[in-house]
């Protein structure tokens, strides 16, 4: 049976198209498997943000907690796709719920590890802020017509 590496893993996903093998290296050694079970949290809002995730299978649903409301969808993620943006930014807390809308296998990415391996090849840092920025501004977005079409039906 031939097992694949995490760096063998890594290097075959399109969020890392293009990365340098000697990156994806380095960020391999802060990877590991994970999986969740459907209705299963990955990530809770206002916890620290001490891991991302890549998606490798299922769906995932980013919440946004509402007062006496049930929760709003803010987007849903899935294969490919990278859950938790809040590890690059201080104070590092979780901004979104995240939750498994069915079983998701993911690859859980230790953030002080990532974080310290930026601070010390400032490379690898501009490589990942390269990577995460459109991330974070499509999830603006989205949050923003999520807004929008929530209070635009008055």
């Amino acid at each position: 049976m031939n097992m694949e590496s995490m760096e063998q893993i890594l290097g075959q996903q399109s969020f890392f198209a293009g990365c340098p093998p000697e990156f994806v290296r380095l960020i391999a050694g802060c990877a590991r498997n994970h999986h969740f079970k459907a209705g299963e949290y990955l990530i809770r809002e206002g916890e620290p943000a001490d891991r991302f995730y890549l998606v490798r299978q299922g769906k995932v649903a980013l919440e946004i907690a509402a007062p006496g409301r049930p929760a709003i969808i803010a987007t849903t993620l899935g294969e490919g796709e990278i859950v938790g943006v809040s590890w690059l930014i201080p104070p590092y807390r979780a901004e979104f719920d995240a939750r498994a809308m069915e079983p998701v296998r993911a690859i859980g990415m230790d953030a002080a590890c990532l974080r310290g391996k930026c601070d010390a090849d400032h490379h690898l840092g501009y490589e990942m802020m390269k990577r995460f920025l459109p991330v974070m501004v499509k999830r603006l977005h989205a949050t923003r017509l999520q807004i929008l079409d929530v209070y635009g039906q008055r």
